[in-house]
């Protein structure tokens, strides 16, 4: 971000609680970047007893992950995680648990993960290029992102 978006006066950096962020220097506009981390929602998709991970059509070949995207405006997590299996997947969400939230800061997201319980046809939006069916006990968890709530799935199911 270079212009302020009320006004459109270049950005200069300022100390605001204790950081440094851009923000415009018009005093009688005040407009201060916060830039705070965005929603994202996570559903690790439980389809048929097995967990569902899908690769991007961005993504390397190797690469699978939980289904994800982003919180919009006037929805619960709950409403938005199912919205984004139905739009990814064209499943249900027959169920939601709750799992945990995490950092991302590599992209300045916080990941708000759900256990997705899902029924119906698998069809795969435009987004998405593959996907596979995994048993619970053979998904090994990555150190990162939506890597740290399967391990905490994981964890729980095994209590």
């Amino acid at each position: 971000m270079r212009f302020c978006p009320r006004c459109a006066t270049p950005l200069a950096e300022g100390e605001f609680a204790g950081r440094v962020r851009l923000s415009c220097p018009d005093a009688a506009c005040g407009f201060v970047f916060w830039d705070n981390p965005l929603p994202v929602l996570a559903g690790l998709v439980e389809y048929n007893g097995l967990v569902l991970l899908a690769r991007n059509a961005a993504w390397t070949e190797k690469f699978y992950g939980l289904i994800t995207g982003f919180m919009e405006r006037d929805e619960t997590p709950e409403e938005g995680v199912a919205r984004e299996v139905k739009e990814e997947l064209g499943l249900d969400t027959r169920a939601a648990h709750f799992i945990g939230v995490y950092p991302f800061q590599r992209k300045n997201e916080i990941i708000i993960a759900y256990h997705i319980v899902a029924e119906g046809e698998i069809a795969l939006s435009e987004e998405l290029a593959e996907f596979r069916l995994i048993a619970p006990e053979k998904l090994r968890p990555w150190d990162s992102g939506t890597g740290m709530a399967i391990r905490d799935w994981l964890a729980k199911r095994a209590t």
